[in-house]
């Protein structure tokens, strides 16, 4: 089978390898795509914040090179998080197993996995980093539509005196979750980070880490 055909596999395919498709390509590429702009919007985003970080605007290329993407570039993260909306909403609602993992979330945390319930193809913790992201981004855009043309809002005084910092809180708010997102699928989960990017995991670790998913993925 050619890279290509094999890129295009379908979630829940088995590829010649023995191997399960976890994320599809375009799903991948969703992601990254959300991963580098956030990136970049929160390196430049600190640099502004605080004076200890300024050196942060490197990241932009340089302090006015910064101050001018940074909106552009939050603009097509926020594209982004909407695309990925179209593609996993129905998979991010909650279900009766959400509860049952939140019930169980310090065995989770300890690697007692045997007494963590099965999980679809995203469990409770996932889901809620993703709905911080989205709902985050969402704040994140509207205030920053405020903070970016601040001449076209003189009238609303009231409203422009939170905007600034809620803008900061929402940040914030999203940089915790996407502190513990990397730290779960990179040091915790052995295995996770490899499915989002050659979009494939072993049949085993399907089956113990998303045994609900794995089980409907190969029931078809």
């Amino acid at each position: 089978m050619s890279t290509q055909t094999a890129a295009a596999l379908p979630e829940g395919a088995i590829t010649p390898s023995g191997e399960i498709v976890r994320y599809t390509y375009k799903e991948r590429l969703c992601h990254w795509t959300n991963g580098v702009t956030y990136v970049f919007c929160l390196c430049t985003g600190l640099a502004f914040y605080s004076p200890y970080l300024y050196w942060l605007s490197v990241v932009g290329g340089g302090p006015m090179a910064a101050r001018m993407l940074h909106p552009w570039v939050g603009v097509f993260f926020y594209l982004a998080v909407v695309w990925m909306h179209t593609m996993w909403k129905q998979q991010m609602a909650s279900i009766p197993e959400d509860q049952q993992w939140k019930d169980k979330i310090k065995d989770y945390v300890e690697n007692n996995d045997d007494a963590v319930p099965p999980q679809g193809r995203f469990n409770a913790g996932q889901k809620l980093f993703y709905w911080v992201m989205y709902y985050g981004a969402l704040v994140l855009l509207i205030t920053g539509i405020l903070m970016w043309f601040p001449e076209k809002w003189r009238g609303l005084h009231g409203i422009m005196s939170v905007v600034n910092p809620l803008h900061a809180a929402a940040a914030l708010a999203t940089i915790g979750a996407f502190i513990i997102h990397v730290y779960m699928g990179i040091l915790m989960v052995s295995g996770g980070f490899e499915g989002i990017t050659k979009g494939t995991v072993t049949k085993e670790w399907a089956q113990h880490h998303h045994r609900l998913w794995y089980d409907k993925m190969t029931r078809r």
